[in-house]
């Protein structure tokens, strides 16, 4: 009966909410929402695998013995102790290196990621792309803030959708590419709209459902 409790498969699911959680080896995984991950109730062998679908942020507990792998899509992540995000959908995996180095690989080609720099996994490409992450907007779901440096506003905007659940949509195209400099830390959407609003003087208007900024 033992033998059979640590090896069973536990399923962590997020629904609706951020949810975080601490597994056996003592790593914490932080899940966005309609994130679930599947990871042995205790693990064994040389390595320690868990099989993600969605987006979650990774601080993983040092293991030089056992490295933590994350199967996501097609793509494998292999690290021994660092912190990191992943977002993998039915197309594309990405990941982003906070602290540490993280191992990132498709089959048979396999990319190396430093802090601030990112992977790019997707389908219909056999190579992994490979740039320098820009912005820290990713990890607004726990860190519980957007951080702007110059960023595009459409990039903000994609983030509030997710974050708050609405749909957000810039009806002047002139305005995607306006650089934003800003930190907002656990602000209504309200505020956070106001402040783009004054910023770039650009009217929020509501319509149909949607928050169209134009």
């Amino acid at each position: 009966n033992l033998w059979n409790h640590s090896h069973e498969t536990l399923t962590l699911a997020s629904g609706r909410t951020v949810l975080t959680d601490t597994l056996s080896d003592g790593t914490i995984v932080t899940l966005n929402k309609q994130a679930v991950l599947k990871y042995p109730a205790k693990f064994s062998g040389g390595q320690r695998l868990v099989t993600l679908d969605g987006e979650a942020f990774f601080d993983v507990a040092p293991d030089k013995k056992r490295p933590f792998v994350i199967e996501a899509n097609q793509s494998k992540v292999k690290v021994v102790g660092t912190s990191f995000n992943v977002n993998s959908s039915a197309s594309k995996t990405e990941v982003i290196v906070t602290t540490g180095v993280v191992e990132v690989s498709k089959e048979d080609h396999k990319v190396v990621l430093h802090p601030n720099e990112k992977a790019l996994v997707t389908n219909d490409r056999a190579i992994i792309l490979k740039q320098m992450n820009e912005d820290q907007l990713y990890n607004y779901y726990y860190s519980k803030e957007f951080v702007c440096k110059g960023t595009p506003l459409y990039k903000l905007v994609d983030v509030l959708s997710q974050a708050y659940g609405k749909d957000i949509v810039i009806a002047n195209k002139n305005l995607t590419n306006l650089p934003l400099t800003a930190t907002f830390r656990n602000e209504s959407l309200e505020d956070v709209l106001a402040v783009i609003s004054e910023t770039f003087n650009i009217a929020v208007v509501r319509q149909e459902g949607k928050i169209i900024l134009r």
